[in-house]
């Protein structure tokens, strides 16, 4: 027989299973060792059985009085043991006597055996036998003979008996255990304890712990009785506080334990089960089921207590649910075992920052309801890296949403990036950094954002402000997150906000607002009137492209409009990832980026004065603009030219329509050598096209762009400059008139812009009209491309600017044949095959072209794809048999008008040599041998 216990000694009573049974918690053999625990019986004795699955949930008459006699009177007290069955013979369980002191005499020891039978709650297991006075030593069985204890327990029994206590009573107590979920809701309890109970708790058992944050209790307070809610048994959430999960070893495979989840566990239970304590319920879970509550313990708040010894964390979603007053001690003590690395903890490194934890500045831009930049103090804006961006730690602004996508705003989100830009833009502010994160801003692309608490004025916090007025929730953290300082006072406004039922906690339905966007060029022209007759109007500064081009809120108006300056040409900035996404991108000018900037630092998201005089055909509104109220209200126009940052429309300046005030402003800047005029102007050669002289043979570097046969194409020449000179100026074009077709003269010859989508967008390219077709189409020629197509004459014509003509700019491409070589037409066989190794071996490539002269408007060219002394592509064609040398009559011809005959003579003994070869073996059209005398003419 295996010893678990010694013959005598003592334990202390962890906790009572029912009224003859309880479990003993002995010493722990070290740190981190579990202390052992036994299960121990009253030897010859039975309670009642308690409520289970197994008997209904109904407790055996009395039962539920005979283990809360015994709970109250030793759980979490040292008793004496003595064993009389253990081991083999006992199974799990020790069998043997219970003594502690006598209440009313500590010279005396309480057998509970016989104590318990005393008072009815157990009965002897064997009725009857001698009970006379002098058959026991003491009266209460402590003598060391069994007969001496059965006769103790049969003089209680008798006693028991005529006193009619216990279980002998008339009526002893029935318990019927009710489940939560399932007899009762718990939500019902919640709402009758705050109702019924004194002070709003309620009195509970706790029977058993799960975890350190986990327990099952049952409801003992007897004024639930009349809600039917005593011996109510449900789980309660501790508030405030999540504890490392227990693992569960019935499962398969095993669960293990959390770390310190077992330690968190003991914490608990030492302190906890089995104790009568009164509780306030805050909620529950999301399924209703669980209830979240406080625990009130006489010593002192169990969370505090299991968060000060690093046994679990704070968790964020139930601490909502308490009140704000009892969340500081948590936080404290949550600070406290952070500091020391205790348990949970025991790795916690606080929050690495890159930068200053603490600066002032100015709030540049507003970009969202919770996020901003701010240049800080003694930083000049020079760059856009000197602007910090920062989100206000622990709040959730409502999102934007994205007009791409097709995907809305969410309620209050413009509202709410409204109210903060009112609070913070162009003013000075103090950011206090909490924390960083890795925000991903794409595939394989991440931003480390700073948050932190933002102070403007008597503001403590913007962030408050916002979720005081509704207008922003909260963050909810995971409970190893790092949040603002400033957390708790956040809940305390949010549950204020919605108590109060603000903004986005409103019951009402969110109307959105729509916003006329007038940058649609028909729609700017058709309220370009009233706004010209409204005069001086105020706008916010939504957006700023350059110096002088913006997108303005017109709120008396209730639209959106592009407005740019008048008078004046603002240098090109640096274009943005979008604009060179798309192919889009223009190269920046000089103080470009400079003049932006400006405007962004003085304008951006503040309130100005326009007064709108014009509107261009591209739908931008032009006009003045005016910042700054009272004695500092200023033309920033004026401002802009006298910093040397834009320059005054020279036609203006020459047709005599410049404001003497910008010409003077201008006249100083130059004179003062600022901005713009600081740099030495640089003239640029106007852009000439690649001319080919007849008797001058050139070597060029050139690209496809448009295959028309075997031997026929259009080219461009790499490097050319007319190419980048007229795709800028065509952009220009697509983005002024936008992509709606205009009436323009047809006649054949004539240059237009025609409307052409190569896979990613419409633009419009310059074309020659071909012919008039029917059914309203139109055939041009794409004389940048080469390309031919039939288009719309309404919707895909427009009359094009005179300064993007052919005179001005001539055309890109360049028609030209292979020099010297025939090919068959695309409507036969071999036409395609030639058309298609033509197409394999030149197509997106760039060629070395010998440029021999120019026949019929076409340049006729000897085509290399590596080094031109390797063989030509003339050669490699005609080598396959998909082309075939020119008669004696049209090389001649050729050569006479080309004028340089030797490189000419040597591509025909070349030819002359690869022609041999393919009919010698019978390819491409020689595979019949001789082709037809009419193929020869």
């Amino acid at each position: 027989m295996v010893t678990i216990l010694p013959n005598r000694g003592t334990a202390k009573v962890k906790s009572v299973l029912s009224g003859d049974t309880v479990v003993l918690l002995g010493r722990s053999s070290g740190e981190g060792h579990k202390a052992p625990e036994v299960t121990f019986t009253f030897e010859r004795v039975t309670a009642p059985r308690m409520a289970s699955k197994a008997n209904s949930n109904v407790d055996e008459p009395g039962a539920f009085s005979s283990r809360e006699w015994l709970r109250n009177l030793c759980v979490g007290k040292t008793v004496s043991f003595e064993t009389r069955k253990q081991g083999a013979s006992a199974g799990d369980r020790v069998y043997g006597l219970l003594f502690m002191p006598d209440p009313t005499d500590n010279t005396k020891q309480w057998n509970l055996s016989v104590e318990s039978v005393r008072r009815g709650f157990c009965t002897p297991k064997v009725l009857g036998g001698d009970t006379t006075d002098d058959a026991t030593e003491n009266g209460d069985g402590s003598g060391n003979s069994v007969e001496d204890y059965e006769q103790a327990l049969q003089s209680a029994y008798k006693e028991a008996l005529s006193a009619h206590v216990g279980i002998h009573s008339a009526k002893p107590l029935v318990r019927k255990l009710m489940n939560a979920g399932d007899e009762f809701q718990a939500m019902t309890l919640v709402e009758k304890a705050k109702r019924i109970c004194t002070s709003g708790t309620v009195k509970c058992v706790i029977e058993y712990v799960f975890d350190g944050s986990r327990f099952r209790c049952i409801v003992t307070d007897p004024e639930l009785e009349s809600s039917n809610l005593l011996y109510g048994s449900f789980t309660l959430i501790l508030a405030g506080v999540s504890c490392p999960r227990v693992g569960n070893p019935r499962l398969n495979p095993p669960t293990p334990s959390e770390p310190f989840a077992d330690a968190a566990r003991e914490f608990t239970e030492l302190r906890l089960l089995q104790r009568e304590l009164k509780m306030t319920l805050h909620g529950t879970d999301k399924s209703g089921v669980c209830l979240v509550g406080t625990v009130h313990h006489p010593r002192g708040n169990i969370a505090s207590e299991i968060l000060k010894n690093g046994l679990g964390r704070i968790s964020d979603w139930t601490i909502r649910m308490m009140s704000p007053g009892d969340v500081p001690p948590l936080r404290i003590a949550e600070n406290s075992a952070k500091r020391a690395n205790l348990g949970v903890f025991e790795s916690y490194k606080p929050p690495t920052l890159t930068g200053a934890s603490e600066f002032l500045g100015t709030v540049i831009e507003v970009i969202s309801g919770d996020t901003l930049t701010v240049l800080p103090n003694g930083e000049t804006f020079d760059d856009d890296s000197k602007l910090k961006k920062v989100s206000l730690a622990s709040i959730r602004a409502p999102r934007a949403g994205n007009e791409r996508t097709g995907k809305p705003n969410e309620p209050y989100a413009m509202e709410c990036k409204e109210r903060l830009r009112v609070l913070t833009v162009g003013k000075s502010v103090k950011v206090n950094i909490h924390y960083e994160k890795e925000i991903p801003m794409g595939p394989n692309n991440t931003e480390k954002r700073q948050f932190g608490t933002i102070s403007v004025g008597k503001r403590a916090d913007v962030g408050e402000v916002l979720i005081t007025e509704g207008l922003a929730n909260t963050q909810r953290h995971r409970d190893d997150d790092e949040k603002s300082i400033r957390y708790d006072d956040l809940l305390a406004a949010e549950s204020i906000s919605k108590a109060a039922g603000k903004g986005i906690h409103s019951d009402k339905e969110y109307k959105t607002k729509t916003i006329n966007d007038l940058s649609d060029p028909k729609k700017a022209k058709t309220y370009a009137g009233s706004l010209q007759r409204a005069g001086q109007t105020k706008a916010i500064v939504d957006y700023v492209f350059n110096g002088s081009r913006f997108k303005l809120f017109v709120p008396s108006e209730n639209c959106f409009v592009m407005f740019a300056l008048s008078n004046v040409r603002c240098p090109q900035p640096s274009p943005n990832a979008g604009a060179i996404s798309r192919g889009q991108a223009r190269p920046a000018e000089p103080f470009g980026d400079a003049s932006k900037r400006h405007s962004r630092l003085n304008i951006l998201q503040r309130q100005v004065e326009i007064e709108c005089t014009g509107v261009t055909q591209g739908g931008v509104m032009t006009g003045d603009l005016y910042v700054g109220q009272g004695g500092q209200r200023r033309n920033y126009c004026v401002e802009l030219v006298a910093s040397g940052l834009v320059t005054v429309d020279q036609r203006k300046i020459d047709y005599g329509e410049a404001p003497k005030v910008l010409v003077d402003s201008q006249t100083a800047a130059q004179n003062n050598k600022l901005g713009i005029w600081s740099v030495q102007k640089v003239v640029k050669d106007v852009p000439k096209s690649t001319s080919f002289a007849k008797a001058d043979e050139q070597l060029l570097d050139i690209q496809m762009s448009e295959i028309r046969s075997g031997n026929h194409f259009f080219f461009r020449s790499v490097g050319d400059e007319s190419a980048k000179v007229i795709d800028d100026g065509m952009k220009i074009f697509t983005e002024t008139n936008g992509t709606d077709g205009a009436p323009c003269e047809i006649k054949a010859g004539k240059l237009l812009a025609a409307l052409f989508n190569d896979g990613t967008s419409k633009s419009w390219y310059r074309a020659k009209v071909i012919e008039k077709l029917e059914k309203g189409k139109v055939k041009v020629l794409f004389v940048d491309h080469g390309n031919v197509a039939a288009v719309s004459l309404a919707t895909h014509l427009r009359p094009l600017d005179a300064t993007l003509g052919t005179d001005q700019i001539p055309a890109v491409a360049k028609e030209a044949v292979l020099a010297l070589t025939k090919v068959r037409p695309l409507e036969e066989d071999d036409g395609i095959d030639a058309a298609r190794m033509f197409q394999s071996i030149s197509w997106g490539k760039d060629l070395k072209a010998r440029v021999h002269g120019e026949t019929e408007g076409q340049v006729v060219v000897t085509l290399y794809d590596s080094d031109v002394d390797s063989p030509s592509i003339n050669e490699k064609l005609t080598s396959e048999g998909l082309a075939r040398i020119a008669t004696s009559k049209e090389s001649y011809a050729a050569r006479d008008r080309m004028g340089n005959s030797d490189s000419l003579a040597k591509l025909k003994k070349d030819l002359k040599a690869a022609q041999d070869k393919a009919r010698s073996s019978r390819k491409g059209m020689w595979i019949y041998g001789e082709i037809p005398e009419e193929d020869e003419e």
